[in-house]
């Protein structure tokens, strides 16, 4: 790499100018502002101790050597403490000629280390999928497709929360009110269906507490004291203990979830290795914590209930067994980790969930700790933001979150006359309008959510997202588009274009330089993303290739207008971006269309 021949030059030139070697670790070289010449920037400050000269000085100095001994830096300007390093043509060139035919440029090999666990999705069977879900599986799939890039072993899981009492209110309001109602009979989609039975439990259930509250209950007794939730409760302590007629509702419902989720994913484009559910953890959680118990790492209190106290932690106590002996999400969450570490023995587990759920998860690693299990430093929680949309935060019970299916709906119809009014798609067969559309809408709600960094809460505003410019999905697959379009027109297959181009030829303009320049960092975006659980990093750097690309197209003749030899090197420049493109836009788990 540039950087590091510019590090060990910078170290025999100060050791030759000063007649002190420095420590490579003070050496700091980054690029250059855009506001001022130069690709590096070797930041003098550190050495002035050394020199024992002012900093513009000493930036003259090494600056004047660093061009004298490095033939590919052609020249230098200085900003106080700032060397500004210009890299020649020759350089941009070489390094085009090198990469342009790679077809692994920018990914690593895999290192053959042990695995890294990602679960997402993690969806509850008593709703179908919505837009919060839709921010955790992009983010959750969009990782496990960086890290592979950066050589990881990825196992993707999704642990679907298949039992509790929420189950139970759905399963409740289906027995009772449903008359048996299915998929099948109402032409609804099936975990559409359940979880109508969800919301109308709520319903019910609000109902009846109203009536104890003019009756004297408090609010929050009254909510708890239903007969609808006493039932609910009392489902739930028959799953468990396996009831027939309860077990034969619950596979039935839960079976219609699971195919409506399917179909969910499926259009979503996004998949897993693994699926658990948690009605085959759950036991494994209750049996770690009756060893916790002879262990005395955890105490029963006098209502029967299993608390572990964790205020040495710098937490405080928490309960895992009910007092009627049902579990938590915290004790299926132990039996599930446990699980996961004795059948893959990964390197780290990553949960991809939200930002409310901090504190469950700095729980789960502290009772790991307690339990002696040394590997409870490989949790890790990757917490996002909540998703909000125009008219406010969203909510299952009362039935206004938007589901996932619905929201493609109408992102689809958005692309669809968003593009025939551009005029498009003209000449598309319906064949071909159908997959544009698709392509576009999907593209659009992945990178609108995606290109915000996953930590800060963001509103979702569907006709921003499908924009043709500006920092959005469509205009970057356009982008990539229009340079297929390139070839089309040439009539020529990219492979005989890479082959022909003569580099010694070219004298690089300003703005074809800045487009490899930009090529050339893809590498290292790829590894920070990697490093830093950041989709965001990858989105917000195709946007900034497409846009100078896009400044480059417009100014620039590419097939007309030029010699050969130009046109042949605009091309593989053309050629080189456009595969960059598609493979940020795939890392974020987005298609690219060859036509628009």
């Amino acid at each position: 790499m540039i950087d590091q021949l510019i590090s060990q030059k910078t170290i025999e030139i100060v050791e030759e100018l000063y007649g002190v070697k420095p420590d490579p670790t003070i050496l700091q070289i980054e690029k250059t502002n855009r506001d001022f010449e130069g690709d590096l920037t070797l930041i003098v400050f550190p050495l002035l101790r050394i020199s024992k000269k002012p900093p513009h000085i000493t930036a003259e100095e090494i600056g004047g050597k660093l061009v004298e001994k490095v033939d590919t830096i052609d020249r230098f300007n200085v900003v106080k403490g700032f060397l500004n390093l210009s890299l020649a043509s020759d350089y941009w060139l070489s390094f085009l000629k090198q990469n342009v035919k790679k077809e692994d440029f920018g990914f690593a090999h895999p290192d053959g280390n042990k695995p890294v666990i990602i679960e997402y999705s993690s969806p509850n069977t008593n709703k179908p999928i919505h837009l919060g879900h839709i921010r955790n599986n992009l983010l959750g799939f969009s990782l496990a497709e960086i890290l592979k890039a950066n050589g990881k072993n990825v196992i993707k899981v999704n642990l679907i929360n298949d039992r509790g009492i929420h189950i139970c209110k759905s399963m409740l309001a289906w027995q009772k009110y449903g008359h048996g109602e299915t998929p099948e009979s109402s032409g609804t989609k099936g975990d559409h269906l359940v979880g109508k039975y969800y919301v109308l439990f709520d319903k019910k259930n609000k109902e009846e507490a109203s009536r104890l509250i003019k009756a004297g209950f408090s609010e929050e007794d009254a909510a708890s004291q239903t007969s609808l939730m006493k039932e609910a409760k009392d489902m739930l302590l028959k799953w468990e203990a396996h009831d027939p007629e309860v077990l034969e509702i619950w596979k039935q419902m839960n079976g219609w979830t699971y195919a409506g989720f399917e179909v969910t994913y499926k259009r979503l484009g996004v998949d897993f290795d693994q699926i658990n559910y948690e009605s085959e953890t759950y036991l494994a959680g209750k049996a770690m914590v009756e060893d916790g118990l002879s262990e005395n790492i955890f105490a029963r209190h006098d209502d029967g209930s299993v608390w572990v106290d964790l205020r040495d932690e710098g937490l405080d106590e928490k309960l895992l067994l009910r007092s009627d002996g049902t579990s938590l999400y915290i004790t299926q969450d132990l039996g599930t980790a446990q699980k996961r570490y004795d059948e893959f023995n990964p390197q780290q587990m990553i949960y991809v969930v939200g930002n409310e759920q901090i504190y469950h998860f700095d729980v789960l690693k502290k009772i790991f700790k307690k339990l002696g299990r040394p590997w409870f430093e490989m949790i890790y929680h990757l917490s996002y933001g909540m998703v909000e949309l125009p008219h406010g935060r969203m909510k299952s019970r009362e039935g206004t979150v938007v589901d996932a299916d619905d929201l493609m709906d109408e992102m689809y119809l958005t692309a669809k006359k968003t593009t025939e009014e551009l005029g498009k798609t003209d000449d598309f067969t319906e064949e071909e309008r159908d997959q544009l559309y698709n392509i576009l809408s999907l593209g659009a709600l992945k990178y609108y959510i995606l290109k915000v960094d996953p930590k800060k809460n963001m509103l979702f505003n569907p006709d921003e997202s499908i924009d043709f410019n500006g920092n959005t999905g469509p205009f970057i697959q356009y982008t990539y588009a229009r340079i297929q379009s390139i070839f089309r027109k040439a009539a020529q297959k990219p492979q005989g274009i890479l082959d022909a181009v003569n580099y010694q030829s070219i004298e690089l303009l300003p703005v074809e330089k800045e487009i490899i320049q930009k090529i050339s960092v893809f590498p290292e975006v790829v590894k920070q993303a990697g490093e830093q659980y950041s989709p965001a990093q990858i989105a917000n750097y195709v946007f900034d290739l497409v846009k100078t690309y896009n400044h480059f197209y417009q100014d620039t003749p590419i097939l007309k207008r030029v010699d050969e030899a130009t046109s042949q090197f605009r091309m593989a420049l053309s050629f080189f971006t456009g595969t960059v493109i598609k493979k940020c836009m795939n890392l974020l788990g987005i298609d690219v269309p060859d036509k628009m």
